[in-house]
């Protein structure tokens, strides 16, 4: 098990450029988190957090390139840190999806994690080019444009109603990084 510092991986700006990316057999490899929370009404109904693309409205959940000096859950907890300013505990792996990018016609792998929220920041490297909004799971479905963050999302929820039941052990920890699944 390697804890891993989230100071380690908290940036002032986003990182950009592509030549610390990772492909495999030609395909990009990116990572990403579905932040959750329950909400803080008596209901303690599971919340999700979404952002805005860069280059419309369409709403999806942070992601972005894993890079060559990082393991997955350190790439996925910055881009969720520099996308949307949540940080808190990344859990085991959801999945991994192969898709095909809209914008450059080239093959992806993505990997998705969920993030148990602790602290919603303030100030993060893109507050000022995306949105950010906590909604339902059900909101968060008809909303969100990609149809494999859709069934990560439909995963997480599985994963937490099985857990509810009890036939999970509980995840601890802090503001860390666990092992790398």
């Amino acid at each position: 098990m390697a804890l891993v510092s989230q100071d380690n991986v908290m940036a002032l700006i986003s990182r950009t450029g592509r030549e610390l990316q990772r492909y495999r057999k030609g395909r990009r490899q990116v990572v990403g988190c579905i932040p959750y929370r329950y909400s803080l009404e008596a209901s303690k109904e599971l919340e999700v957090m979404v952002i805005s693309s860069k280059k419309g409205k369409a709403m999806l959940f942070p992601k972005g390139g894993w890079e060559l000096d990082e393991s997955k859950k350190e790439a996925a907890l910055r881009e969720t840190i520099e996308e949307a300013g949540v940080r808190g505990i990344v859990e085991a792996k959801l999945g991994k999806w192969s898709f095909k990018s809209k914008t450059y016609d080239t093959f992806y792998d993505g990997y998705m994690f969920p993030l148990l929220v602790e602290e919603q920041l303030e100030f993060w490297p893109e507050q000022h080019v995306r949105q950010r909004i906590w909604m339902s799971v059900s909101e968060a479905k008809e909303a969100c444009q990609h149809w494999w963050m859709k069934e990560a999302l439909e995963r997480l929820v599985n994963r937490l109603t099985t857990h509810k039941l009890g036939r999970m052990k509980p995840i601890v920890g802090s503001v860390q990084c666990i092992g790398d699944d």
